[in-house]
């Protein structure tokens, strides 16, 4: 990835934020989440992989965000990538990604963007705050977050408590540092794994716990929660095998100071 333009010392124009969504499939959510999103933010893309349940056709009709096509599904990763890949295009300073399934609040995206302002990663944590009950999360989905969050905290160095929350804040710079090749769900495994090795300054943001519809599907045999668990530690490990030795964080040097632009 290249880097995008850069302010000029001493320039006080408010940085530029895109906020992204990952969608594929999601004609019950799509419309609603992007009525109250828009309420929020400024520029809004949607990447659209590869929808064949009427989602595309619903986009077709708006006029309040940009929309890019993925013709086949190519996977969440895939996603993500073509959205980090637009906003360096487009110079903005931040991304903040949010899912299209309505586990995410549109109103908290300002205070993810704030949080960046020291920091080159603002991760949304549903766990950050102990949350008043569990219940609603499948069983295997929370073992399966709290065993790789952990895992990662002790091979990187890390201090997460949510490592899978899709809700976040990236400095574009930070992004323009990664070499990201998962295409899957896995992704943001193989990110947290750059993130450690580049020194990146990572902070997490408490965000509500929310799950409507337990029985989602992740595709496939990864429905299987032995083999997703497998699948997310065999993309952790082929992302340590490729950076090599996790870099020491170096002494402690100041992010630049960012100045999110007014949200709407």
């Amino acid at each position: 990835m290249s880097l995008p333009h850069q302010s000029r010392p001493g320039d006080q124009r408010p940085c530029r934020f895109l906020t992204a969504l990952p969608v594929f499939n999601e004609v019950g959510h799509v419309t609603g989440v992007l009525n109250e999103v828009v309420k929020y933010a400024t520029d809004v893309l949607v990447v659209d992989d590869g929808s064949t349940d009427g989602t595309r056709e619903l986009l077709a009709r708006r006029t309040d965000v940009k929309v890019l096509l993925h013709e086949q599904n190519r996977g969440y990763g895939a996603a993500l990538k073509t959205a980090f890949e637009y906003a360096l295009e487009h110079h903005y300073e931040l991304v903040i990604t949010i899912d299209c399934d309505g586990q995410h609040e549109p109103q908290r995206i300002c205070d993810l963007a704030k949080a960046c302002r020291h920091f080159d990663i603002a991760s949304g944590s549903r766990y950050l705050e102990v949350p008043k009950s569990t219940e609603q999360v499948p069983g295997d989905r929370l073992s399966i977050n709290r065993t790789i969050t952990a895992e990662l905290n002790e091979r990187l160095g890390l201090n997460l408590t949510d490592a899978f929350c899709g809700f976040k804040a990236y400095r574009t710079t930070a992004l323009a540092k990664l070499n990201l090749t998962e295409s899957g769900y896995a992704m943001p495994l193989e990110l947290w794994v750059q993130a450690a090795w580049h020194a990146l300054r990572v902070t997490e943001v408490p965000v509500p716990l929310i799950y409507l519809d337990e029985k989602r599907s992740f595709g496939g045999a990864l429905d299987a929660a032995d083999l997703r668990l497998k699948y997310y530690r065999e993309v952790i490990d082929r992302a340590v095998a490729a950076c090599g030795p996790v870099r020491p964080v170096a002494a402690e040097t100041p992010v630049p100071d960012l100045c999110c632009q007014p949200c709407v």
